[in-house]
C-alpha cells in the first residue's frame, strides 16, 4: 500500500510538473509574441498607419454623436414634454377659443424649437470657447494625451446620453461632447499634420481623415432613426460608447500618452493669437467657416421644410443627406489627387467648391420632390469636400512656411471656424426662417459662398512658395541649432536617400547607431 501511495504521488508531482513547463512555454511564447508586436508597432511607417486608424475612428465617432441625435431628440424631448404637459394643456384648450387656442400652441411649439435649437448649438459654442486653450495645450505636451483625454470625455458623454431621461442631463452631455471635441478632434487633425510631412501624403491623409467626418455626419442619421425606432433611445449610443471605449484603449496602447518621449523633443509653437492675425490663415478659417454655414444651417432647418413643402415622411428626412456621402468622398478623391499634380493650385479648389456650394445652395428652394432635393445637397456636400481637402493641409503648410511646424493650435483655429457656423446654425437659421423665410435663406448663404470665392486667391503667390524657402527651413540649412532640429535634419536626409527609420526592439533607431559607429 505504501509503495502504491509513493508511486501515485510521484506521478501527481510529475503530472504538476509537466503542466508547470507547458504554462512556462505558452507563457514565454506571449510574451515573444508581445515583444514582436511592440517592436512592430515602433516601425515608424506602421506606426503613422496605426495613429490614422485612431484618429481617423475618434473623427468618425465624434461627427456620428454629433448627427445622431437629429433624428432622436426632438421626437424624445416632444414625448417627455407631451408626458408633463398633457393634462394642463387639455385644460387650456377647453377653456379656451379657437384663436387663443392657436396662440397658446404656437407659442409652446415656438419655445420647444428654441430649446431644441438650444441643445443642438450647445456643443459648438463649447467648443468654440475651449477651443483656444486646447490648441495652446496640444502645442505644449503633444498631441498623444490631449487625443486621449478627448476620447475619455466622449465616451462619459455618450453614456450621460445614453441614459439621460430629462433636458437638462442631455444639455450636460451635448456640452461634454463640445469639451471632448475640442481636445479630440484638434490634437486628431494636428497628429496626421505632424506625423505626414510631405504635401502629398499630408493631403491624401487629411483627404481620409475628412472621408471618415462625412460618413459619421451623413450615416449618422439613418443610424439613430432606425435603432431608435426599433430598439429604443440607449441603443444608439451605448454602441457608440463600445467603439469609442475600443479607440480609447488602442489609443493608451498604441500611443502611450502619458510617456514625455514626444514632449520632450517638441519645440515651442507660434501663439494661437500670432496665428490668428495671420492673413493667410485668417482668409482660410474664413473660408471654412462660409462654406459650413449652408450645412450647418439646413441641418436644423430642412426637416419642417420638407414635411411642409413635399409631405416628406420621417425616413425621407432621415435619409436626405445620406447619398451626399458619396460625391462628398468623390470630392475628396478628385481634390488628393489634383493635390499632388497641381499643388500649387490648391486656393483654385477651394474657391470652385465655394462657388459649387453657393449654386447648389440657391437651387435648394426649387425643389419640389425629394429625388430633386438630391442633387442640391450632393452638391454642397461635394463643394464642401474641395474646400475642405484643399484647405486643411494648407494650413498645416502655411504654419511650416511662417511660423514653427507645431499644429495645434492652427487647428485650433480650423476647429474654431467650423464651431461659429455650427454654433450659429441651430440657433440663428430657425429665426431667418421665421422673419424672412426658407428661400431668403438659402440665397443669402449662397450668395456668401459666392461673394467668398475671390478672397481665396490671396493665396495664390504663398501655394506656389516651397516650406524650404521659410524662416525654419533657410534656419535648418545653415545647419541644425538644437535637438529637434537635429532629428528632423537627419529625417529629411534619410528620406532623400530612399530610406526609412528602423527602430530595434530596445527602442533603439539603427541608422543613428550605424552613423554613429561609422563616425568613430
Amino acid at each position: 500500500m505504501d509503495t502504491e501511495g509513493i508511486t501515485e504521488d510521484h506521478g501527481a508531482d510529475h503530472g504538476d510538473g509537466d503542466l508547470a513547463q507547458s504554462a512556462a512555454m505558452k507563457l514565454s511564447e506571449i510574451g515573444e509574441r508581445t515583444k514582436q508586436l511592440g517592436t512592430k508597432f515602433k516601425d515608424p511607417e506602421r506606426q503613422r498607419r496605426i495613429i490614422l486608424v485612431i484618429v481617423c475612428v475618434a473623427l468618425l465617432l465624434d461627427n456620428m454623436l454629433y448627427m445622431v441625435i437629429v433624428p432622436i431628440i426632438p421626437d424624445y424631448l416632444a414625448e417627455l414634454q407631451s408626458e408633463a404637459d398633457h393634462a394642463s394643456f387639455n385644460a387650456r384648450v377647453i377653456n379656451a377659443g379657437n384663436s387663443s387656442n392657436h396662440t397658446i400652441f404656437k407659442a409652446t411649439k415656438g419655445n420647444f424649437d428654441l430649446q431644441i435649437g438650444v441643445l443642438f448649438a450647445s456643443k459648438a459654442i463649447l467648443q468654440l470657447l475651449v477651443n483656444p486653450l486646447t490648441g495652446t495645450f496640444i502645442d505644449r505636451v503633444g498631441y498623444d494625451l490631449p487625443l486621449f483625454i478627448g476620447l475619455i470625455i466622449m465616451f462619459f458623454s455618450t453614456c450621460l446620453f445614453a441614459f439621460a431621461d430629462n433636458y437638462v442631463a442631455l444639455f450636460a452631455a451635448r456640452s461634454l461632447q463640445g469639451l471632448g471635441s475640442a481636445f479630440a478632434d484638434t490634437s486628431g487633425i494636428a497628429m496626421i499634420a505632424d506625423k505626414y510631412t510631405e504635401e502629398a501624403e499630408r493631403s491624401r491623409a487629411l483627404g481620409i481623415a475628412l472621408a471618415f467626418i462625412s460618413f459619421g455626419s451623413l450615416v449618422a442619421p439613418p443610424f439613430g432613426g432606425i435603432l431608435y425606432e426599433f430598439c429604443g433611445k440607449r441603443v444608439p449610443f451605448i454602441v457608440l460608447a463600445c467603439i469609442c471605449f475600443t479607440d480609447g484603449m488602442l489609443c493608451l496602447t498604441v500611443l502611450k500618452p502619458f510617456s514625455r518621449g514626444e514632449r520632450e523633443n517638441m519645440p515651442v509653437g507660434t501663439p494661437i493669437y500670432k496665428l490668428m492675425i495671420d492673413p493667410y490663415i485668417a482668409v482660410v478659417a474664413g473660408a471654412l467657416t462660409t462654406c459650413n454655414i449652408p450645412l450647418a444651417f439646413l441641418e436644423p432647418t430642412i426637416a419642417n421644410w420638407m414635411e411642409e413643402t413635399m409631405h416628406s415622411s420621417q425616413w425621407e428626412i432621415g435619409l436626405a443627406w445620406l447619398p451626399a456621402f458619396f460625391p462628398h468622398v468623390l470630392g475628396v478623391y478628385i481634390t488628393v489627387k489634383l493635390a499632388a499634380k497641381y499643388p500649387h493650385l490648391q486656393w483654385f479648389y477651394g474657391a470652385l467648391g465655394m462657388v459649387i456650394i453657393g449654386a447648389s445652395s440657391c437651387t435648394v428652394p426649387a425643389c419640389k420632390t425629394f429625388g430633386q432635393l438630391m442633387g442640391p445637397l450632393c452638391g454642397i456636400c461635394f463643394g464642401i469636400a474641395l474646400v475642405d481637402t484643399a484647405l486643411l493641409p494648407t494650413l498645416a503648410f502655411l504654419v511650416d512656411l511662417r511660423h514653427v511646424s507645431v499644429y495645434g493650435s492652427v487647428y485650433a483655429i480650423a476647429d474654431i471656424s467650423y464651431c461659429v457656423a455650427y454654433a450659429l446654425g441651430p440657433v440663428v437659421a430657425g429665426q431667418i426662417v421665421h422673419d424672412l423665410g426658407f428661400i431668403q435663406l438659402n440665397l443669402g448663404m449662397g450668395l456668401a459662398n459666392v461673394l467668398y470665392a475671390p478672397a481665396l486667391f490671396l493665396l495664390k503667390n504663398v501655394c506656389q512658395m516651397k516650406p524650404s524657402n521659410s524662416e525654419r527651413g533657410m534656419l535648418l540649412e545653415e545647419g541644425p541649432t538644437g535637438l529637434y532640429d537635429t532629428i528632423k535634419t537627419q529625417e529629411r536626409e534619410r528620406k532623400r536617400k530612399g530610406l526609412s527609420n528602423v527602430v530595434d526592439e530596445n527602442g533603439i533607431d539603427k541608422y543613428s547607431e550605424e552613423e554613429s559607429f561609422e563616425n568613430a
